[in-house]
């Protein structure tokens, strides 16, 4: 079931630009880490406080048709917003190419954590710097279709 309602671009223009466009494009554009080259999928939640709905993209970790989302704030002391989104909504929709489609994450921990864990550094190698920058476990969550 789509996750409809008032949406709420991002307070960041290039979040806010690369949505708008890998959504336009249908996943043709705007589908990677800036000039990196390295491929993002969008995510749209709900706001844990708002209610509104809120898409940020997110580095492609993908495996068996399950993906990890990952809480990273580039290494920050505090986790993104959006994990509270997660933990207080698990219902998301993931785009990762044209077509979006509805998921329900969990939060891992674990030996399943260290082998999405492992996954993710493989697909975007900053997440190890990004965890030596912080005294807190970084948050993965982990979703698949529904």
């Amino acid at each position: 079931m789509p996750i409809d309602g008032v949406y709420e671009p991002s307070t960041s223009a290039w979040v806010r630009e690369q949505v708008a466009a890998y959504e336009a494009s249908g996943g043709t554009e705007a589908n990677t880490l800036r000039d990196s080259g390295m491929a993002v999928v969008i995510v749209t939640m709900r706001g844990h406080q708002s209610g509104k709905v809120r898409k940020i993209a997110l580095m492609r970790v993908e495996h068996g048709g399950e993906y990890a989302l990952v809480a990273s704030k580039g290494g920050a002391p505090s986790n993104p917003e959006w994990f509270h989104n997660l933990l207080a909504d698990p219902h998301v929709m993931i785009q990762d190419g044209p077509t979006p489609f509805d998921a329900q994450v969990r939060l891992v921990d674990g030996p399943e954590r260290a082998v999405w864990w492992k996954r993710a550094v493989q697909a975007y190698p900053p997440y190890e710097e990004y965890q030596a920058r912080t005294d807190r476990q970084i948050p993965v969550f982990v979703g698949r279709a529904v």
